[in-house]
């Protein structure tokens, strides 16, 4: 049992107990929870500050736990339908939806209930992310002079320095801006440039979370479609006439949801239609430290081969290491980089910055280059292990491509199965997937759904996984 699980259980043991004591009473001693449960004292240390937290257990340095005295009785709830017309009136004047559909993300972002495996996850599951490397990471940072200061607004010099070299060609750190996740520099980066009511340009299918973000922005997304190569240059240069759009975003590297790898004579042609456009291409670098084991070589990100500043490149450490090590990059050269600069300052101020130290801490130990290592292993297995087995048990589902990095497969339904049938069913088989619709920002062509490798403990799940979905198929066909 891991560590989480055992403080979750000790939590409730002693949540079950809590009324054989009075209130003020004392709880037995950390080291007789310790001896009673069979737990490390780290163990009954969370336990503790998690009742504490939900207000059962007071804990007095040195005295001990006790249970808290009943609080004083709710209030009667207030009435707040006033806010009803408050924030609905005149919504037609409104520039800026008030409203924000975070539907894209929220199919991938929670936790699944109980008991149900989890293909649908957009994180690697704590099993292959560093969190030990991470964990000694965070301990130094915390040592360092001047850790807990403020950082210099644009992030630290050494971590934007060590970004713009992953990054390369002729960029600089100069060019870099420290960005708490892809997510918040994503949106930065559709602020700055395009207005409210512009039209964007999106792949389709694409990352659902930046379709949420471009219309809580106002903006109108228009899709261009995606083929095995990427994004297609022709229909791209007829979207931009047709719309005037000023702005492009893609993942040119294991595209989200498809996996596709822009192709090489297309890089520059993408390029070149943006500029001849007068347009920016924002570039989702979302997954380079993703790529599996068996891949080959990739290829630079776009950045690295614009020199006219076209491009404004969002990468970040987040995927490759967990959740909630939200540290990004975003970076432009030009005039554009004051102005991406200034929103960043406005809405956030900065990355805090014991977490920009922490990341130095963490890509420049040892254990970095190591975790990148078995990661890729990793999850060439499991890409392996799925694909493997949904030949053998669901060969009615089409897989048009193959990815050799990122964490999912993008799979393709047979007329007459509808996203949302075979999605409630597979819940009700203990499976999560996430339907294909929310990639789209227009009519899907077809069905489709995506599958995560990367977010259940391992081979054994993913294989039990695939199980628990041919139930469900057949259920729904």
């Amino acid at each position: 049992m891991n560590e989480r699980s055992s403080v979750r259980e000790l939590a409730e043991q002693l949540r079950r107990e809590l009324d054989r004591y009075s209130p003020g009473g004392k709880l037995p001693s950390s080291r007789a929870l310790v001896e009673r449960f069979r737990v490390s004292p780290v163990t009954v240390s969370r336990a503790l500050a998690q009742l504490a937290a939900e207000g059962l257990v007071v804990t007095r340095p040195g005295a001990g736990a006790f249970r808290a005295r009943p609080r004083a009785a709710t209030p009667p709830a207030g009435d707040t339908s006033w806010q009803e017309v408050a924030l609905s009136a005149d919504p037609a004047g409104d520039v800026v939806p008030r409203t924000v559909d975070a539907s894209g993300v929220m199919v991938s972002l929670p936790a699944p209930p109980p008991g149900v495996l989890e293909l649908s996850g957009g994180y690697p599951h704590p099993g292959l992310q560093p969190e030990q490397a991470m964990a000694a990471a965070l301990a130094r940072a915390g040592r360092r002079p001047g850790a807990w200061g403020r950082p210099p607004l644009e992030g630290l010099p050494e971590l934007r320095e060590w970004f713009a070299r992953g990054i390369g060609g002729s960029v600089t750190a100069a060019e870099v801006l420290i960005a708490a996740g892809g997510q918040s520099a994503l949106a930065t980066a559709l602020r700055a440039l395009a207005p409210p009511g512009a039209p964007v340009l999106v792949e389709s299918p694409t990352y659902p979370g930046m379709l949420d973000l471009a219309r809580a922005a106002g903006l109108k997304p228009v899709p261009v479609p995606v083929d095995a190569d990427g994004v297609r240059p022709g229909l791209l240069a007829d979207a931009f006439r047709a719309t005037g759009a000023r702005v492009f975003v893609c993942q040119p590297l294991f595209q989200n949801p498809t996996g596709a790898v822009l192709a090489p004579d297309r890089r520059a042609e993408v390029l070149r239609i943006a500029r001849a456009s007068g347009a920016f291409v924002i570039e989702d670098d979302y997954v380079r430290r993703l790529a599996h084991a068996d891949a080959p070589p990739l290829p630079p990100p776009l950045m690295a081969d614009d020199p006219d500043g076209v491009v404004v490149h969002v990468g970040s450490l987040t995927k490759a290491t967990s959740p909630s090590f939200r540290v990004s990059a975003l970076a432009a050269r030009g005039p554009v980089l004051e102005r991406l600069r200034a929103i960043q300052v406005v809405d956030s101020f900065f990355v805090p910055r014991p977490l920009q130290e922490a990341a130095l801490e963490l890509v420049g130990s040892p254990a970095w280059p190591r975790h990148l290592r078995s990661l890729s292993a990793e999850l060439a297995v499991r890409r392996e292990a799925m694909t493997g087995a949904l030949g053998l048990r669901l060969p009615e589902l089409t897989l048009p491509h193959i990815p050799f990095g990122g964490f999912h497969l993008w799979l393709r339904l047979p007329e007459g199965v509808t996203e949302t049938a075979l999605t409630a069913a597979a819940l009700r088989a203990g499976i999560s997937l996430t339907p294909g619709r929310v990639y789209f920002s227009a009519e899907p062509p077809a069905a489709h759904i995506r599958l995560s490798f990367a977010a259940v403990a391992g081979t054994g799940e993913i294989a039990e996984g695939v199980r628990r979905l041919r139930a469900a198929w057949d259920e729904v066909r």
